[in-house]
């Protein structure tokens, strides 16, 4: 871009007029979006969030491995042996082979990063991926329990759908019968 100056110190160039005209334009949707913005405290953020439930599972799990200490805290893995899930739009089973690795850190909560398949009744395959903190209040020994969970479905599948959207969930250990194989009881619902 060359501006050219004439003699008498007149600027004589088609650029000069677009770069003013850009300015302008600038300034004018500058001072139109601050006009238009709208305040949103951060409390009226999470207002809007709504959940709709998807399934419930439940996950067969085996004996637990204790890797023992590490830099970060307790490492221990849990495998998952399979189960079944169930919800409006999507039914089948777990698949077994999955794994639940867990941190129990220093200040006494416990990460969960769990990784597993589920097979619907139709055969599709789904990945999930559960990342779940675990927090016993010291004084109350109020449980608390909540995940974000990650899944991936083929995309030429019916379940394509779960590939758009942020999901969290719950966890319940329940209190085990006389003989009964361990088991967890994991909701997923999906954040709208």
């Amino acid at each position: 871009m060359q501006l050219k100056i004439s003699a008498n110190g007149e600027m004589k160039s088609a650029t000069f007029k677009i770069v003013v005209m850009l300015h302008v334009l600038a300034v004018a949707f500058l001072s139109f979006s601050k006009s238009n913005a709208q305040t949103t405290s951060a409390e009226d953020l999470y207002k809007d969030f709504r959940t709709v439930f998807m399934w419930e599972a439940k996950v067969k799990v085996g004996n637990m491995i204790q890797v023992g200490e590490s830099k970060r805290g307790t490492r221990r893995v849990i495998p998952i042996l399979g189960g079944t899930f169930a919800g409006p739009q999507l039914k089948g089973v777990v698949l077994p082979g999955g794994e639940d690795w867990q941190l129990v850190r220093p200040d006494g909560d416990t990460e969960l990063n769990a990784r597993y398949l589920l097979k619907t009744d139709d055969g599709v395959v789904i990945q999930v991926m559960n990342n779940a903190l675990i927090h016993t209040d010291s004084q109350t020994k109020a449980f608390y329990c909540k995940s974000v969970i990650d899944l991936e479905a083929p995309r030429d599948s019916p379940y394509d759908f779960l590939n758009h959207a942020v999901f969290i969930g719950t966890l319940h250990i329940p209190e085990l019968k006389p003989g009964e194989e361990p088991y967890v009881v994991i909701g997923v619902y999906k954040l709208l």
